[in-house]
């Protein structure tokens, strides 16, 4: 049976149906709508394939308009905006059953001489073996993982452990900051392509964040009150990396109004380097509201 990280691999080769164009599966869930970090994945595949592919991704931003349908393929077409001598820019437009659901502008750049610096992390942690898995947790609290849960984990390509144990009732949010931190990486080997790495880390971005903006009002183990959704996201690559191994995804919320949370991630390696910065915004409705 293929493990998760190969169904990631796979689901990241998209079918190329013209030059500038590529078709995505959408798997079959139970979920409502497409997972975000699948389609910006996907889109950064495809802006990554009309490439020389001697140019490593530097940053993408991307908007998210209407949810995607789980099951429907999803087709990306790519505008070649830009190759410059050290740059080269691709503007990505996904489209599902005649309707844009998702654009995306990606920049890719030839690594060039320069200084080097960063703000140290903002605390010590401990590493992820020292961290019991979501699944252990749920299964402390619970006795048994629950059915829908256990398929989740089944399929989940990546792997979690939150630094702060899992908060599960009222009580336990009162005074809690918009801050969260997890230790994530792939299941499995994912090969060695950089594009499927920087894509694959594209995926697992958007798995967590918006949690940040949820700290201070819910559990969020607990019965949830709101319906959350990406509305955009940004990313800036800094360092080369592996996303089958472990990095930390700091991650916290500088301000929720309106409706609207914003939320800022940054990713290290063990050592504490910072490999890539995240920021993304999120769409908040009371269910029931």
């Amino acid at each position: 049976m293929t493990n998760p990280a190969e169904r990631l691999v796979d689901l990241l080769d998209l079918e190329q149906i013209e030059v500038n164009i590529f078709r995505g599966r959408s798997p079959q869930e139970s979920l409502q709508r497409v997972f975000g970090g699948q389609v910006a994945g996907q889109a950064l595949v495809a802006a990554g394939r009309t490439t020389e592919g001697d140019r490593p991704v530097h940053s993408l931003h991307a908007y998210f308009l209407r949810p995607g349908r789980p099951g429907v393929p999803i087709v990306y077409q790519v505008e070649r905006v830009r190759d410059g001598r050290s740059f080269t820019t691709r503007r990505v437009v996904a489209v599902q059953q005649g309707r844009t659901i998702f654009n995306l502008t990606a920049s890719f750049h030839k690594p060039e001489p320069g200084f080097d610096h960063q703000l140290p992390m903002r605390r010590a942690v401990p590493g992820p073996e020292e961290l019991p898995t979501v699944a252990d947790e749920v299964r402390e609290r619970l006795r048994d993982l629950p059915e829908g849960l256990e398929r989740m984990a089944r399929r989940m390509p990546f792997e979690i452990r939150y630094v702060d144990r899992l908060r599960w009732a009222p009580d336990e949010i009162e005074g809690a900051e918009p801050r969260s931190a997890v230790w994530m990486r792939a299941v499995g080997p994912l090969g060695d392509d950089p594009l499927v790495h920087t894509c694959a880390l594209t995926y697992a971005s958007d798995m967590t964040l918006l949690d940040a903006v949820r700290i201070p009002i819910e559990p969020l183990w607990g019965p949830r009150g709101f319906d959350m959704a990406s509305l955009d996201h940004a990313m800036w690559f800094h360092r080369p990396f592996r996303a089958d191994e472990w990095f930390l995804y700091d991650q916290e919320s500088p301000i929720a109004t309106g409706g609207r949370g914003l939320a800022r991630g940054r990713i290290y390696d063990r050592e504490g380097k910072l490999l890539v910065s995240v920021v993304q915004e999120g769409l908040f409705r009371k269910l029931g509201g």
